[in-house]
């Protein structure tokens, strides 16, 4: 069964950086795709960015472009998510989920999440 464990999130300033790693184990595929989504008290969960391991393709949301980084080490299965020039709007749980083929919008499609990882800007 793949299992995903989040971790790297924490309180930051405005303005500030973090990167939040997903490992991923137990699963024998070779073309999958990881994708990180986060979600803030009261909103809906929203996919933020992916990356197939694949082509190393990657997808981010409008609202992070430039200022997120998604990358992969295919040798330890670990995907990052590098988070700079952090907003307010950027506090939510981080969580990262699995697909076995590529990426999607739709957080239907992903069977795989991990527990999730607090992010937090401050001011």
């Amino acid at each position: 069964e793949v299992q995903l464990v989040e971790s790297g999130g924490d309180v930051v300033q405005i303005g500030g950086s973090l990167r939040l790693s997903c490992a991923a184990s137990g699963f024998t595929f070779d073309d999958y795709a990881i994708k990180w989504f986060r979600q803030a008290p009261g909103k809906e969960r929203e996919g933020v960015s992916c990356i197939s391991r694949r082509d190393g393709s990657t997808i981010y949301a409008d609202s992070v472009k430039g200022r997120f980084t998604i990358s992969s080490d295919n040798s330890k299965n670990t995907v990052y998510l590098q988070m700079n020039s952090l907003k307010l709007e950027d506090t939510a749980v981080y969580y990262c989920a699995f697909h076995p083929r590529r990426c999607y919008n739709e957080d239907y499609y992903y069977a795989n999440w991990g527990q999730g990882t607090q992010v937090t800007v401050s001011s």
